[in-house]
């Protein structure tokens, strides 16, 4: 098997610096995370919105489908997060990705299981307390990211330079814009030691959201995205009528009850289950306007590594 090393991949015991993003619902399932750690990546279960019958078959499922190294994503401000975690410690998952919380929560217990712990950061300050208290490495989301970008909006290629100058040590995965091998070969050219690859998957044939969430990812230019819900909890999602009517309140300066009412009643799971895409959130990062068709999670790990090397292949020289 084709083999790229760097200090994430020597980390996780992968062989290729690509890792799937944890995306609601596109991978609260098995199958997509399966696929892509087959293949030589690192597959993630995405636990946030999941039951906790609905995760333990699916961890079950994941961990009989893959001998390769897998993940569990754990947002931990989740409602029941206690019981999330010690659901996903009998299953002994190889990595945790946690976020939106305090490693010294997690750490020490799925340390003492063997799992390595990865951190979502999404500025220095945060990287430098999440390095101290012990995480294993860090995964570093810039602006340009689906769903919850950074607060302060810095971009991948800055945030990631930034970090991994920060914490030299502590691999970094690069989040956020990557869709493609020139994107990897861009972050590790930063500093990174791998690139987490969220829209590029969405638009898997395994991701398991409707058809026509996928198609309306192929569909979008580079400017097809939108941040909104300033001040609620920010969201970058492609352009619809839901995107739309919320850059209109917000412009016109409407009370945050009317924004909020507004901003609650689209919903990421009727966009990706029932296919919503007119009023749905339709969670995407700015590389969907890289994304130029759905294929199998396994033919995007290949076309990832064969433009990688054709990146590589046409820098030019020193001379």
């Amino acid at each position: 098997m084709t083999r790229i090393s760097t200090s994430v991949t020597g980390l996780l015991g992968i062989d290729l610096p690509i890792v799937q993003a944890g995306m609601s619902w596109a991978s609260s399932s098995s199958a997509l995370p399966v696929a892509v750690s087959n293949a030589g990546g690192l597959g993630v279960v995405a636990a946030g919105p999941m039951r906790l019958p609905d995760l333990a078959r699916v961890l079950t499922e994941v961990a009989a489908g893959t001998p390769r190294p897998w993940a569990v994503n754990l947002p931990l401000y989740r409602a029941g997060v206690d019981e999330v975690i010690e659901l996903v410690l009998r299953h002994r998952p190889p990595v945790l990705i946690a976020s939106q919380g305090g490693p010294r929560r997690y750490l020490e217990r799925f340390h003492g299981i063997g799992t390595r712990c990865l951190h979502v950061v999404a500025g220095v300050p945060h990287a430098l307390k999440a390095a101290a208290a012990g995480v294993d490495g860090l995964v570093v989301v810039g602006a340009e990211a689906g769903g919850h970008p950074p607060p302060a909006m810095v971009t991948t290629s800055v945030l990631v330079r930034a970090v991994a100058a920060a914490v030299p040590s502590t691999p970094v995965i690069a989040s956020g814009g990557i869709a493609d091998g020139a994107g990897l070969a861009a972050v590790l050219a930063l500093g990174a030691g791998a690139a987490q690859f969220g829209t590029r998957f969405l638009a898997s044939t395994e991701a398991s959201v409707h058809p026509a969430y996928k198609e309306a990812v192929v569909a979008a230019g580079v400017d097809g995205t939108r941040t909104v819900g300033h001040g609620l909890g920010v969201i970058r999602a492609l352009d619809n009528d839901f995107t739309a009517r919320m850059l209109a309140l917000e412009e016109s300066g409407a009370e945050e009850d009317s924004r909020r009412k507004a901003f609650q009643a689209a919903t990421l799971r009727d966009a990706a289950l029932h296919g919503e895409v007119a009023e749905g959130k339709l969670e995407a990062g700015q590389s969907a306007g890289l994304v130029d068709s759905v294929l199998p999670a396994a033919d995007i790990v290949a076309r990832i590594v064969r433009e990688y090397r054709a990146a590589r292949a046409g820098l030019p020289p020193i001379t």
